[in-house]
């Protein structure tokens, strides 16, 4: 094998390790991995319509308040994320007549998935702390304050 070679996969498997390393790292450092901003959004509706809502509710609320239309898929790809991540957890309700008999899948927010919203919420109240007049022109077209 070349000398060249050699370096290249030695480079490889330590950058490997080195990313795995810092994943690792910053989850046990600052608790879970920061929510994408979708996450946030489904915790968000979680939150506001309590524990025990289910997916369709969950995607008005966020249609509702976002203005954005969503394909259901988005959703539940999302709360199964969520589920592996061990920030809400579900279970299947009895069957109804008005669903022809069938169950639905509620879901409920685990502690740690309470804790990581704050978090989120947190550093977003931090990181646009003295700009809501900014952002909010910017939002809806208006002349910046700053101009």
């Amino acid at each position: 094998m070349r000398k060249t070679a050699r370096i290249g996969k030695a480079i490889l498997r330590w950058s490997s390790w080195y990313i795995l390393h810092n994943v690792k790292f910053s989850r046990t450092l600052y608790g879970a991995a920061p929510l994408g901003d979708f996450e946030q959004l489904v915790l968000l509706a979680l939150f506001r319509l309590g524990n025990g809502a289910y997916g369709a509710a969950i995607r008005r609320e966020i249609e509702t308040r976002t203005g954005r239309r969503l394909l259901p898929s988005v959703v539940y790809v999302t709360l199964q994320r969520l589920e592996e991540k061990r920030l809400v957890c579900s279970y299947i309700g009895n069957p109804t007549p008005e669903r022809g008999g069938r169950r639905r899948k509620h879901f409920l927010m685990d502690d740690e998935g309470q804790r990581a919203l704050a978090r989120a919420y947190v550093t977003f109240e931090a990181m646009t702390e003295g700009l809501k007049d900014e952002l909010t022109s910017l939002a809806t077209g208006s002349p910046s304050p700053r101009a």
